[in-house]
């Protein structure tokens, strides 16, 4: 913690984050210890602020896996329509800001110093969660800088996370799987509820993909809060799509026509089905065909989203990837197999100690050559914990107690023809983007 002493007026950007990071209890690195169920603290700040999300219309996004790649992508097609779209995310990878954004620009450092700095003898007092917090500031944000719409994505679950104080345009739940059970219940009907919170009176909703007991849980919240339900499986808008040779996915579709997407993963079938029935219904907003192509080309240039399938380097190819439950990991798993039928593979892997480590490792191929990395947050297991796991499903692989370390090692053995991903856990791909950013320093 920084001295007491020190005058809190005399903070930097680099300070002041230091200080929200060690101040408030930040789930991206204690997990369940900085989980605050419920809305009375949210609703306080709202109050101090003066209810900042009733001057701005906004889309909300809940789901277990795809959300973020759903709220990027809305958010570019949005802007590219000529609005101006605010877009709050989570978690970061490199820098704080990446969680708040106008038209794909991080709020500036100066608003998040003065923020804190004007606003620290308030909420010191309610001990807010980090995750409070930062709603707060960027529905402040987005009020002051008059946003057209804010693309906003639920931190966890729904009916009890920060966001749900907002009355959208459109609400989305991508779909549901087993990920934060500790909070959101142990089976897919009781996570399904938690989600479906997010469903309110008059708000239409899309549901990407359901099972049978996930549909019926979202039906009779429907039913109940009187509001019109759209699952993008019941009609889908994509017919098949597949990777060409410029590394876009492009997407056959039912009244699109062709639309190439720079996020290639092999997920983005059912989120860009999801995307397009959402925005069929977004009736509040123009949203030209050119648009729509658009944002789904550029999304990553547009919004500056990382880590989805992202492609570093070739020669050997080097791919990482955030995906960090089974959910995420259905996909990967297969892709990487199918790779590792073709390619010599590496794989650097590291996860948190709250997921289904066991379910991730029985289906990872067992051809590949890993790399167990220790990922620098307290949450993450270590390279021997993982190592210790692995012998179970016949993985065979080195120890390393950074990303760093293990990523430098697979490069070093790596042929040009070798294919390395780096994944298993948002801090794994944040650690390595931020050692890969130090290099270009």
């Amino acid at each position: 913690l920084l001295s007491a002493e020190r005058s809190f007026f005399d903070m930097n950007y680099s300070e002041t984050i230091h200080y929200l990071f060690n101040v408030t209890p930040l789930f991206q690195n204690l997990g369940a210890g900085a989980y605050k169920p419920g809305l009375r603290t949210t609703e306080t700040l709202d109050e101090h602020f003066e209810h900042p999300h009733h001057r701005f219309r906004s889309i909300h996004v809940a789901g277990t896996n795809g959300k973020g790649s759903c709220s990027h992508t809305i958010a570019a097609i949005l802007q590219a329509a000529g609005y101006k779209v605010g877009l709050f995310t989570s978690p970061h990878l490199l820098d704080f800001r990446e969680r708040i954004r106008i038209n794909g620009i991080m709020i500036p450092e100066q608003y998040v110093i003065d923020f804190v700095e004007k606003e620290k003898s308030f909420f010191e007092p309610l001990h807010p969660s980090f995750f409070e917090i930062t709603t707060a500031m960027a529905f402040k944000y987005f009020a002051e800088e008059h946003v057209d719409v804010a693309v906003i994505e639920v931190g966890l679950g729904g009916r009890l996370d920060c966001t749900n104080i907002i009355k959208p345009e459109l609400s989305i739940i991508t779909n549901i799987s087993f990920d934060h059970q500790q909070f959101l219940g142990n089976t897919l009907t009781e996570i399904a509820g938690e989600k479906a919170g997010i469903i309110k009176s008059d708000i239409p909703v899309i549901i990407g993909e359901t099972v049978p007991e996930t549909r019926l849980v979202f039906k009779e919240k429907a039913k109940i809060v009187d509001t019109r339900i759209i699952f993008a499986e019941d009609a889908p808008i994509v017919l098949k799509s597949f990777v060409n040779g410029k590394n876009f996915r492009v997407y056959n579709t039912t009244i699109y026509g062709e639309i190439f997407g720079a996020l290639t993963g092999d997920c983005q079938d059912k989120n860009t089905n999801t995307i397009l029935t959402a925005i069929t219904h977004l009736d509040c907003f123009k949203i030209p065909l050119q648009a729509i192509l658009r944002g789904f080309a550029e999304v990553c240039e547009t919004t500056g989203l990382m880590g989805r399938w992202q492609y570093i380097q070739k020669n050997p190819t080097v791919v990482c990837d955030t995906g960090h439950n089974m959910g995420g990991w259905k996909y990967l798993g297969e892709r990487l197999t199918k790779i590792s039928q073709e390619q010599t593979l590496k794989i650097v892997f590291g996860m948190a100690n709250d997921k289904d480590i066991d379910g991730v490792l029985e289906i990872l191929p067992k051809t590949a050559q890993y790399y167990w990395a220790h990922a620098s947050v307290d949450r993450a297991l270590t390279e021997s914990q993982l190592e210790g796991i692995a012998t179970k499903y016949a993985l065979r692989g080195k120890k390393f107690t950074t990303v760093e370390a293990a990523y430098k090692q697979a490069l070093l053995e790596a042929s040009a023809n070798d294919f390395i991903f780096v994944g298993g856990s948002n801090f794994v791909v944040s650690d390595l983007l931020s050692y890969l950013n130090r290099l270009e320093a």
